[in-house]
């Protein structure tokens, strides 16, 4: 399917996050990124708008995005004030069909400024004394007989990284219709199948990123 037959403007486009949350006292959370996917067959223009743009800065707020790809629009917050704090603004992206002005499609993202950043809070470390030797001797048996736990690496698992994999493989591969391809037709994929595939894809990158 390409954008040139959605008539009506109503283009399904994919953004993640679909908010962004900025906090005064994090300095490393006054940069955020969108992640805008094209999965169609034809490249879109985008533009982002916003309704308080002194507040921030945008890196590339116009740019295309070539078809079946995403690009990457990093959002800089530069008005960090406890007079913004709590307050909502908006940003839209919208695209459009390369060489046209109408839009075809939109998407609201809600940016909030909060004052703290919540942290985990380690409990209380409680040193005790050791086992001694003849005890350790004496359950040295049963312990080699427990399964061992891997320990975190801190990393995204592998289940995480082979998703991500299928999904980059899924929007890459011809869709259906398409005859300039030598791959087997179960190999051509429907336009809900490559969304589902982007859609899960913007999912698994923001477990990646919150690794």
């Amino acid at each position: 399917m390409q954008p040139s037959q959605l008539t009506d403007g109503k283009l399904p486009l994919f953004v993640f996050p679909s908010n962004l949350t900025f906090y005064s006292d994090d300095q490393s959370s006054h940069k955020q990124i969108l992640t805008v996917y094209n999965p169609y067959d034809s490249p879109l223009k985008f533009k982002v708008l916003c309704t308080a743009p002194r507040r921030y800065t945008v890196v590339d707020s116009e740019g295309t995005i070539r078809p079946r790809c995403c690009v990457d629009i990093v959002v800089r917050h530069i008005d960090i004030n406890i007079n913004n704090e709590g307050v909502k603004d908006k940003f839209r992206i919208q695209v459009v069909e390369h060489g046209q002005k109408k839009v075809i499609g939109k998407k609201e993202i809600i940016s909030v400024l909060l004052p703290k950043k919540e942290r985990s809070v380690q409990p209380e470390e409680n040193f005790q004394s050791l086992p001694s030797s003849t005890l350790l001797a004496d359950r040295s048996q049963s312990l080699s007989s427990r399964p061992s736990r891997s320990e975190n690496s801190g990393g995204p698992s592998l289940f995480v990284i082979i998703t991500a994999l299928v999904c980059i493989i899924a929007l890459m591969l011809p869709q259906q219709g398409d005859i300039a391809t030598r791959l087997p037709d179960y190999l051509h994929l429907s336009v809900p199948q490559k969304l589902i595939a982007a859609y899960i894809l913007g999912l698994v990158t923001m477990v990646i990123l919150h690794v």
